[in-house]
């Protein structure tokens, strides 16, 4: 009798796929709590600092989508749904987190509270499109 051998699924993520993916999510995090400080405190450097994370935030995320765009369209890549749902997450991080830069740049009393709003939907979606990133079979893992 013969026995079918099953191979494992091989979608684990690159190592330094995961260290650009992760980077941005920090950053915008720190952003967020930059805004909600000068929010309480009214003090101009707060809103400095959150325009400085989120510029180095779209740096990593920028990155991150790229790599995502081009293990999306590999040819020997599994055609699943999950890796599209990543980089959607990651496109719309990117064009709110551009928003939300373009916000920063304004004068420190014009960014309220607009500022704080995209933070908080930009950290959100930096998120979501890190889990999505890290979630999913993993090499050794059957389908």
């Amino acid at each position: 009798m013969a026995t079918a051998i099953t191979r494992p699924t091989r979608r684990s993520i690159h190592p330094l796929h995961a260290v650009l993916l992760a980077s941005g999510l920090p950053l915008f995090l720190g952003a967020l709590l930059s805004d909600w400080a000068y929010a309480d405190t009214y003090e101009v450097q707060w809103i400095n600092f959150a325009g400085w994370l989120v510029a180095g935030a779209l740096v990593f995320t920028g990155a991150a989508l790229l790599w995502a765009v081009i293990e999306a369209l590999r040819a020997d890549a599994p055609r699943g749904r999950g890796r599209w749902i990543t980089v959607g997450l990651l496109a719309a991080t990117f064009v709110v987190g551009f928003i939300d830069a373009l916000v920063h740049s304004k004068d420190a009393g014009a960014t309220m509270p607009a500022g704080l709003i995209l933070s908080v939907i930009v950290f959100l979606l930096a998120l979501a499109a890190t889990w999505a990133g890290f979630s999913g079979p993993r090499a050794g893992e059957v389908k």
